[in-house]
């Protein structure tokens, strides 16, 4: 999982001098921003995962806070909110606009935009409760996914350690021609 990440990633170098996040100073320069471990890729999935359904513009800038708030992986969370981008986002939104009017017993309002504050303070307590709900499940459940297909890959990597010391034990104590058990070179 690791060399994956690494391979996908951004240079440290190259986010560290990104002059939209120059505002944040020595915080940058945090070892825990950049560790690509169990906790720290978890998390910053979640964040990111939070911040890309949050209907803000600068959803990178979110993310990037909450994973310096956090101490978890920066570069991941600030790639995650692309999850969201001009392509995705008419099809997300108005699946959390339908999810928020069914939480909240409404019907959902017809399509067409009308400029008028009745229309969109009828629009807007949906919408944003859906993205809210997207927002924490999403950030849950990616956090929880990858916990779990970590574990998952230090077993299957702990098993096939397990097996190679096996062959290698089995291969270098074998019977010779006369059953005496002997070392191989």
């Amino acid at each position: 999982m690791k060399k994956f990440l690494q391979r996908y990633l951004p240079p440290i170098a190259q986010i560290k001098s990104h002059p939209s996040l120059q505002f944040l100073g020595e915080r940058l320069h945090d070892p825990n921003l950049w560790h690509l471990n169990r906790r720290s890729v978890a998390g910053g999935t979640a964040s990111g995962f939070f911040s890309a359904f949050i209907p803000i513009p600068l959803q990178m800038v979110l993310a990037a806070l909450l994973a310096i708030l956090f101490r978890v992986n920066l570069p991941l969370a600030v790639a995650l909110v692309w999850i969201t981008n001009p392509f995705t986002m008419p099809p997300v939104f108005y699946f959390a606009y339908v999810l928020g009017s069914i939480l909240l017993r409404v019907p959902p309002q017809q399509l067409e935009f009308q400029f008028s504050s009745q229309w969109f303070l009828a629009t807007l307590k949906p919408f944003l409760l859906g993205c809210m709900m997207l927002s924490t499940l999403s950030a849950l459940m990616g956090y929880w996914l990858i916990i779990w297909l970590w574990r998952l890959q230090v077993n299957r990597l702990w098993r096939d350690r397990c097996k190679k010391r096996l062959h290698l034990k089995n291969r270098l104590i074998e019977p010779n021609k006369f059953g005496k058990l002997e070392n191989l070179p």
